[in-house]
């Protein structure tokens, strides 16, 4: 005989909304987005819901279920304690649309400002040439799936509404670009003044949440901040820059973009208009 569940899903949009709740029959082997999935076809058909491959592979299915940032397809409902109602509601740091659905624009608006990968020209047999440990150090960052639970969950970005702050994705892809062995320019004054590196105090929390499990934090953003730090806060280090010479990287710039502002600015829906708690 198949158990039952009780989930608690967010039903509103950006003027607010409340937390409805619906009894679903579960199996083995359900997940979250099933559940969700069972709600849509069989008792509100009006539920939006953004998801796409099922698989752990798209990162489109994000919500916060049970207050944790998760991917609802990977989140097993044998997970949560069996009588226990298990809470379904759309990323706080993003402004809602439509019930678990958010406006996550800014995160695409953010990754237009980074320059590209400007690789330098290849070898006089028409090869690149790399080191295979400088491979294996960044390919662990290329595992990302954008499904912005780091973003999400990141502080600065929840609590602060850092809209200049280009959070732990974009920390992740600077770094990827500032540690590949073929690129030619330097993004770290970017990423010190533009991207405000500087504002992340490192506590890990993007790391918790990765569905990937990249380690954002000690891999990613510590060195890069590292080098923000020799490149601009230490004497010793500039000097002996100065004094060694050698080749240095091109300062990167901003890429010509839209003078429009960011479209998903961090409005999202106060924790009073969403119902929390009922």
């Amino acid at each position: 005989m198949s158990a039952k569940a009780t989930l608690k899903v967010f039903r509103g949009d950006a003027e607010g909304g409340k937390f409805q709740s619906y009894e679903v029959e579960t199996y083995p082997g359900m997940v979250v987005l099933d559940a969700v999935h069972e709600i849509q076809a069989k008792q509100e058909p009006t539920l939006a819901v953004r998801w796409n491959c099922k698989a752990g592979r798209c990162g489109s299915c994000s919500a916060e279920v049970n207050g944790k940032p998760r991917l609802m397809c990977m989140t097993r409902m044998s997970h949560f304690e069996e009588g226990q109602p298990v809470s379904v509601a759309p990323m706080r740091s993003f402004p809602v649309i439509k019930d678990l659905v958010t406006d996550v624009s800014f995160n695409f608006e953010m990754a237009k400002k980074i320059p590209p990968f400007s690789p330098r020209p290849r070898e006089a047999d028409g090869t690149h040439r790399m080191q295979q440990q400088d491979i294996d150090r960044i390919q662990e960052f290329r595992k990302c799936i954008e499904c912005f639970l780091c973003q999400d969950v990141c502080h600065v970005i929840r609590d602060h509404k850092k809209s200049n702050f280009a959070g732990p994705r974009f920390l992740i892809h600077l770094a990827t670009l500032d540690m590949h062995p073929l690129d030619t320019l330097d993004r770290r004054e970017l990423a010190k003044d533009e991207f405000k590196i500087g504002l992340c105090n490192i506590t890990k929390c993007c790391t918790e949440v990765c569905p990937e499990s990249i380690h954002i934090t000690d891999n990613g953003i510590i060195p890069l901040k590292e080098r923000v730090v020799d490149d601009y806060f230490d004497p010793v280090k500039w000097l002996m820059r100065k004094v060694a010479g050698g080749p240095e990287k091109k300062k990167a710039k901003l890429p010509v973009i839209s003078d429009e502002p960011l479209r998903g600015t961090f409005a999202a829906t106060p924790l009073a208009k969403r119902g929390e708690g009922e």
